[in-house]
């Protein structure tokens, strides 16, 4: 089996070496893959992934790593195996991702990229990119620099006033409120002393700078709101470069006009059901004005359709942060000193934890999870879907709130969510839902049984979870509780072989499926009629399956 990729990737690159590869282009390529997200050069492989071999004067390749390493600066540490395929001897040259900029000793800088035709290449990595990169890994704050060719009239006064209402009006950090402006501009990090002179930092420019001054000094700075019809027609199409706080004012009246509550009736009181829950679209509207990377030009669109809402701001997710485990990673802003200001401004959730605050707006009502599959290593997007509310379960989730007198634990939610949806999981799904390990998921999930949530079935490597009796009961669904329940185990394996008989054969998937059982379960069941001598195995892995014996 061929075990190099077919074709060329953001971290997969090919290079001919028929010739063989001059030494300048190899280190150029190890230089590009290691200034962006790392990878393996594959040298002896043509562009359109043909294997052509290895020249040999590199199949020494024992030299290779040093010479690599002294080529480049500072030294890129790589790790070099040789493959056969197709007759053929390949390197395969495994590039870290580096946490510095790293030049060839001639002083070429070089970064990988998806060009418009959706190709990888080499570029040029040129200094003002510099910023933006040192921002991604963690080693610079650019919204802390200061702006030394703007001076303190750059600041509007109706910003300074509108800063101090929104403090009382979203419980900041009230302690701001005695301070004097220049205290005030100072304890948020929005001036620094340069040469002698305060000036204001990019981050006072934001939050406090006149229009004009963004338009001068932050070029990059600009925000849309669209709202698209059925008919995919444009309704609203309005671009913004007004300081952050003016922005999300008017966003937020944009986004209220829009939003729509239908009421159900609970006991006395009739409750309000939005198409979005304005939290949820505070957190994800002010995570794109303070995340983005204000180093690029770009725009941070907020777009509502008819099926749901997204966020997209430029700059990919920064260092150590993917779509994979959002949920559990340290917070890590790519601008700190802004992130800080609107926290003790309080716009923004003061523990880092904002995506929590998405993720429970939506659960809570029985619509999908945000979905951030649409984020690539330049945007960060996210969808909120505002499918009609699942009234039944958003009933079951406020009445357990009620019972217990404090929220519902965002790991319970997010599980509750996916039996919702799927009936029936086991401790790998619900660790993969929660971005955890499978003890912390086990926990979650017991603990929810013994809440009366949650029914087990099986036991140990088996065993599996759906929503208890009385669950089903108040979704007014008990008869989807007898069908999930299955059939006792005689009855599963007439099934089985009854199936075998009609179609010939089955798989463990098939048996998974026909049973509602979980692989490991469906596994045990057929090897127990091959057993009996009811089955017969035939192939292994996963060709295998079942014919009657």
């Amino acid at each position: 089996m061929r075990t190099v990729p077919h074709q060329e990737a953001l971290t997969v690159e090919f290079k001919s070496d028929q010739k063989p590869l001059p030494d300048r282009d190899l280190i150029a390529t190890v230089v590009c893959l290691a200034n962006t997200e790392g990878g393996v050069l594959y040298l002896g492989v043509e562009d359109d992934g043909s294997i052509t071999g290895l020249h040999t004067s590199h199949q020494q390749t024992e030299t290779l790593a040093a010479f690599i390493a002294n080529r480049t600066n500072p030294p890129v540490s790589i790790r070099i195996s040789v493959l056969e395929e197709e007759g053929h001897l390949v390197a395969a040259i495994e590039v870290p991702k580096s946490n510095r900029l790293v030049s060839t000793s001639e002083g070429l800088i070089q970064r990988r990229r998806i060009n418009a035709h959706g190709i990888p290449e080499c570029v040029p990595f040129y200094p003002y990119e510099f910023a933006s990169r040192q921002a991604d890994l963690g080693l610079l704050d650019y919204s802390a620099l200061p702006v030394p060719e703007a001076s303190l009239d750059a600041f509007d006064p109706l910003e300074q006033e509108r800063l101090r209402q929104m403090v009382e009006r979203y419980r900041g950090d009230t302690s701001l409120l005695a301070l004097t402006d220049e205290e005030l501009e100072g304890a948020l990090g929005m001036t620094r002393t340069y040469e002698g002179r305060k000036v204001p930092t990019v981050t006072g420019l934001l939050v406090l700078g006149r229009e004009s001054a963004l338009r001068e000094h932050l070029p990059t700075h600009e925000v849309a709101f669209q709202v698209r019809e059925a008919n995919q027609q444009i309704r609203v199409n309005d671009f913004y470069r007004f300081p952050l706080l003016k922005t999300f004012e008017r966003l937020s009246t944009l986004f209220e006009a829009r939003l729509e509550e239908d009421e159900i009736q609970w006991g006395l009181f009739r409750v309000p059901v939005p198409n979005y829950d304005p939290r949820t679209f505070r957190e994800a509207a002010v995570n794109a004005l303070i995340h983005r990377d204000y180093t690029k030009l770009g725009t941070v669109f907020i777009r509502m359709e008819v099926d749901g809402l997204s966020i997209s701001n430029p700059g990919g997710f920064v260092e150590g942060v993917t779509i994979d485990n959002l949920l559990v990673v340290e917070p890590k802003p790519r601008n700190p000193a802004l992130a800080d200001a609107i926290k003790r401004i309080g716009l923004a959730e003061r523990t880092g934890r904002g995506v929590d605050l998405i993720f429970q707006g939506l659960l809570r009502y029985g619509r999908p999870a945000p979905d951030y599959t649409g984020s690539d290593t330049s945007t960060v997007k996210v969808v909120l879907s505002c499918t009609e509310a699942d009234i039944p379960f958003y009933k079951m989730i406020v009445e357990e709130e009620s019972r217990t007198a404090r929220p519902i634990p965002l790991d319970a939610l997010i599980i509750l969510s996916r039996l919702r949806q799927e009936r029936r999981i086991d401790t790998a799904m619900a660790a993969h839902a929660i971005q955890k390990n499978d003890s912390v998921a086990r926990s979650v999930l017991e603990r929810l049984v013994e809440a009366g949530l949650v029914e087990p079935r099986g036991a140990t490597r088996g065993r599996t979870y759906m929503l208890s009796p009385n669950i089903y009961r108040s979704l007014g669904e008990s008869a989807e509780y007898v069908r999930q329940v299955g059939f006792e185990p005689i009855q599963q394996a007439e099934m089985v072989l009854r199936f075998t008989q009609t179609n010939g054969q089955v798989t463990r998937r098939e048996v998974s499926n026909l049973c509602h059982l979980s692989d490991s379960q469906a596994s045990n069941l057929l090897r127990h009629l091959q057993k009996e001598g009811k089955l017969q195995l035939h192939g292994q892995g996963r060709g295998a399956y079942y014919t009657i014996a």
